[in-house]
């Protein structure tokens, strides 16, 4: 949870009193004055009519038609784009505070999927937004028949904690690119970057259309009774089902970005110094918290030893023989989860790592083997750096434990044999996979990431941004002649008429 800012009793006494200001009006709010205000109520925590106060602003900056010209898009765009280079320090230094990320992490792992996103988006935008034509029917051929794509209106986003960063600006990447209003909810838990992007974005992007709501469990909630156009919502499960369960109440569309428990199935016939180098790197970035990390190994009793030496050879490779001092590895995120990761090695067989420090929030790689499927272990989302295997008998017995569980998130395979690879695609469900690698399918803004069943629907990067955020809209202008020929569609119906719609409905 964040604490409130310190100021003196002076200071803060005259924030509440321009907060009263705000409520004294809730119904009939100007722009003017939530441009006075905004600033007080992201850094205090705001109250429920304080929240609805903001999200009535930036609907009616939204209805003035602000939002829609392409002009205006590219503008917020290019200012997010600014601000993420001048104030790449501050961000830095947030995300050192919040998960001890270095300056590679977050330029590689929080940057730079934004900043591309920006320039595809930029370079897009024109063709995106134009008229999308298709197909006609013989009794459209004369008429303007197309897809319209129009904002949806004003949007929610609930981000992430252990890529505050990205999981909060991405999605708006999206959000602005389609002509939205966004209400932009960041994690408490990385409290750090949720107070910089609070400051930040006021500074930057248009006040009143792309607010910053801070807090926790409380303001959230609060903020899920207010109807929106659009709710995408980035974390567990669990939480996902409570935001589902309040937009039903709105009948408001929802995107959710959960997780699930990512399977990697490592094959005999494969090159196991390079596979092992990069599940570790897939597995312990961040410290083990990410979503489409490989959550669990699938190999053959056979190979196991091999797959934890190489893991255990290229984890010291990366952050030397002693982890805690390595400026790549990550810290836990609070002492909560320090402690939900520790209970998972309970009765577990750890053959390597399991050393820890609460104080420093500090958990060591591991490795766990002999790995009881039906275990706590293998029943719940890891998200920390510790990483079970489990033995199985080849890719038949890999794939039916894959399907009998949960569809994860990711699914990773690693293998020489190209037809096993797409088989284990074709025969397993999952929101992506990438073989032979791990987490490279979030790279690639072409591709839509997303998931499904438990580990969520909907998807965003890219175009797909643009998509979610936008509503296909069908269109068909007609002219106001060749009423002859559309008298037919008129009663009194007619053996004659009744064929004539028939063959033209019919035909393309």
């Amino acid at each position: 949870m964040l604490s409130r800012v310190v100021a003196s009793e002076a200071v803060h006494g005259l924030m509440r009193e321009n907060k009263l200001q705000i409520l004294s009006r809730p119904c009939s709010v100007s722009v003017e004055s939530l441009r006075r205000h905004l600033a007080v109520l992201c850094e205090l925590r705001p109250t429920m009519e304080e929240i609805q106060t903001v999200v009535a602003g930036a609907r009616a900056a939204y209805n003035l038609g602000k939002t829609r010209p392409l002009e205006f898009r590219v503008q917020q765009l290019e200012a997010m784009e600014k601000m993420l280079t001048e104030k790449k320090d501050l961000i830095l230094e947030a995300l050192q505070k919040d998960l001890h990320k270095n300056a590679f992490a977050v330029d590689i792992y929080e940057m730079v999927g934004i900043l591309n996103d920006i320039t595809v988006a930029i370079n897009k935008l024109p063709e995106w937004m134009e008229p999308e034509h298709v197909s006609k029917s013989m009794m459209t051929m004369m008429d303007t028949v197309y897809i319209h794509r129009q904002p949806l209106g004003v949007v929610l986003i609930i981000g992430a904690w252990n890529y505050p960063l990205a999981l909060v600006l991405q999605p708006l990447v999206g959000a602005i690119a389609a002509g939205n209003a966004a209400v932009v909810k960041p994690s408490e838990l990385s409290g750090n970057t949720a107070q910089l992007l609070a400051q930040l974005l006021p500074q930057y992007l248009d006040k009143e259309l792309y607010p910053v709501i801070n807090g926790g469990v409380k303001e959230a909630t609060e903020l899920l009774t207010i109807q929106f156009d659009h709710i995408l919502y980035t974390g567990s499960a669990a939480v996902g089902r409570i935001v589902m369960e309040a937009a039903a109440k709105h009948l408001t569309p929802v995107t959710l970005e959960l997780g699930g428990k990512s399977p990697c199935y490592v094959d005999t016939n494969c090159d196991l110094d390079v596979a092992c180098r990069r599940i570790a790197r897939g597995r312990y970035t961040n410290c083990g918290q990410t979503c489409i990390a490989p959550d669990y190994i699938l190999c053959s009793e056979h190979i196991q030893d091999q797959v934890v030496k190489k893991i255990v050879t290229a984890l010291t490779e990366f952050y030397g023989s002693d982890p805690q001092k390595s400026p790549d590895y990550g810290r836990i995120v609070n002492q909560r989860h320090f402690q939900r990761i520790m209970s998972l090695l309970e009765g577990v067989n750890v053959v390597y790592g399991g050393k820890n420090d609460e104080e420093d929030l500090y958990i060591a790689p591991t490795i766990v083997t002999d790995v009881d499927p039906d275990s706590r272990i293998m029943q719940e989302e890891i998200f920390g750096p510790v990483l079970p295997i489990v033995t199985v008998n080849g890719v038949d017995k890999a794939i039916a434990f894959i399907s009998r569980r949960d569809k994860p998130l990711a699914l990773y395979v690693f293998s020489h044999n190209k037809k096993l690879i797409k088989r284990m695609i074709a025969e397993t469900s999952s929101g992506g996979v990438t073989a032979n690698d791990c987490l490279s399918h979030y790279t690639v803004h072409t591709l839509p990431f997303g998931g499904v069943g438990e580990s969520g629907f909907g998807a965003y990067h890219g175009k797909h941004s643009f998509d979610t955020f936008s509503h296909r809209r069908a269109c068909v202008v007609k002219s106001l002649g060749m009423e002859k020929m559309n008298s037919i569609q008129y009663a009194p119906s007619t053996n004659s008429k009744h064929k004539w719609m028939n063959w033209l409905l019919k035909k393309n």
